[in-house]
């Protein structure tokens, strides 16, 4: 027998393993810990409701501690035999501990034990993207610092505006990266749910199960009530991470994309640090801002996963469905890229240096603050200070 939990003889084609399981077994070992975790707290419970008796709770906490440790330390992976993660863990412990590793299993599915284990996932995941979001924020301060005296140019329609300085260019998308960290802060509130006890979606009839046990022991907020929304609340706790981080990429690929437009030889008012930058296969001259351009770029992969997390779900009936697994990919896939996003930029940042004898402001971006003078200091109405100025440009570059 392969030992899937579902299992019950009969022969599954490799091709349709294949297909079904997907990437999900390699997907899952991320999971491995958090499984733990929920495997140990359900079981702690069962053992406080006399459904599993002491000696069985001691071998599966310890035989469930010992596989973590061990996959911590590259011992063993999810296979794709395993399926996913929660086989591969029952089928190893089983096998470590005997039959006691079969009776974690009573009063729960794979649909709330993968939930559990996800949630926790996400939830420590919010804290690192936040604090990712902060540290380019914190990035983007020490370059407002190190140039707090330097005017810049302020444009808009891609002309130059008004005037501007660093600090406020900076401080500008550092507010917004705030401003994301504490957006993906807020997607808490679909997260910190614990779905542990609904199993497939309809709860465990005869067993006098603890779901709130399992939810103190696990820090969840609250337990998700009742039972069925568990699987009807499926995607819509990555999506909002997700959109969240498609918000947050925007921003980052905003500020790339500035600094991919200053670097150049007609602005010049950057220079990149040269180990962050690529060369030309043809041109021994050039240093090429590939990084910022990916970042500018991959702002459409965020996008894309938030889209791809919307539609799986999208129209389905109630209760759990296996189109639901597919959630997993958009979800990794984006927070992985923009977490390392995160990390690059705020460890390059610090070393952008802006170029003060390349930056220069012409006499027509004061022409508001002229304005603006003229009516504070003769009392006459914006609409005619504005024209006075415009005409005194306009006889000025004739």
């Amino acid at each position: 027998m392969s030992g899937r939990l579902w299992d019950k003889g009969a022969p599954l084609d490799r091709r349709v393993l294949a297909y079904t399981a997907g990437e999900d077994h390699a997907l899952d070992d991320r999971l491995v810990g958090y499984d733990v975790r929920a495997s140990i707290a359900h079981a702690e419970m069962l053992g406080e409701r006399n459904l599993l008796a002491p000696a069985d709770l001691a071998a599966i906490r310890n035989g469930l501690t010992a596989l973590a440790g061990e996959h911590a330390r590259g011992l063993w992976r999810v296979e794709l035999a395993d399926e996913d993660v929660h086989t591969a863990l029952e089928r190893r412990l089983t096998a470590r501990i005997g039959a006691a590793g079969g009776r974690v299993h009573l009063g729960r599915s794979r649909n709330d034990q993968v939930l559990a284990a996800l949630r926790l996932w996400m939830k420590d995941e919010v804290a690192t993207l936040a604090a990712g979001a902060r540290a380019v924020a914190a990035a983007l301060g020490t370059i407002a610092e190190a140039h707090a005296d330097l005017a810049l140019p302020g444009y808009t329609h891609q002309q130059r505006a008004m005037p501007s300085s660093v600090p406020l260019w900076a401080n500008g998308f550092a507010a917004e990266l705030e401003d994301d960290a504490k957006g993906i802060e807020g997607c808490l509130r679909r997260i910190d749910k614990n779905p542990l006890g609904s199993a497939a979606g309809y709860g465990t009839p005869g067993l006098p199960i603890d779901r709130e046990a399992t939810r103190a022991a696990l820090g969840f907020a609250e337990t998700q009530e009742p039972v069925t929304a568990v699987q009807l609340s499926r995607g819509k706790a990555e999506a909002q991470l997700l959109f969240e981080v498609t918000l947050l990429s925007a921003d980052l690929a905003r500020l790339a994309a500035d600094l991919v437009l200053f670097a150049t030889a007609e602005f010049g008012f950057v220079e990149l640090p040269e180990e962050m930058t690529t060369g030309s296969s043809i041109m021994p001259q050039k240093r090429n801002p590939d990084l910022f351009e990916l970042v500018r770029g991959r702002s459409a992969s965020a996008l894309a996963a938030l889209v791809e997390a919307l539609a799986i779900p999208a129209k389905l009936p109630s209760g759990y469905h296996r189109d639901l697994q597919l959630l997993k990919a958009p979800l990794f896939r984006a927070t992985d890229l923009a977490h390392a996003t995160c990390t690059l930029l705020a460890e390059t940042l610090p070393r952008v240096r802006f170029v003060p004898e390349r930056i220069t402001l012409s006499p027509d971006l004061f022409a508001a603050e002229e304005a603006h003078r003229l009516v504070l200091e003769e009392g006459i109405p914006f609409r005619e200070a504005y024209r006075r100025v415009a005409e005194r440009l306009r006889r000025e570059t004739r």
